[in-house]
């Protein structure tokens, strides 16, 4: 995900205030072990989950609550035209258990 330039306070402080609804909704549909790293050079946001099911993560996009939260983050970062944040994959190149 791509912050702008300037923002990284205001996105810090509106993760540690995360509304109690969206951290529900967020384990209703899976998610576990959730952290965010910010490049401070490139402003890229790296995002690292653990889910249970990539289908039932992905029914998650479409809650009001997540929809409510795209919307307030908007003004943040790079989205797309329903506010949702532009994303790339990351290429994995080494895991070792």
């Amino acid at each position: 995900m791509f912050l702008h330039e300037g923002c990284e306070a205001e996105y810090e402080k509106r993760h540690r205030e995360l509304w109690p609804e969206m951290q529900a909704m967020i384990h209703e549909y899976g998610g576990r072990n959730y952290s965010i790293f910010l490049d401070s050079d490139t402003h890229i946001l790296y995002g690292y989950i653990e889910i249970e099911s990539e289908k039932l993560w992905a029914k998650s996009a479409d809650t009001p609550i997540n929809r409510k939260w795209w919307d307030y983050m908007a003004p943040l970062m790079d989205v797309h035209e329903d506010n949702s944040p532009v994303c790339g994959d990351l290429k994995p190149v080494f895991h070792l258990d």
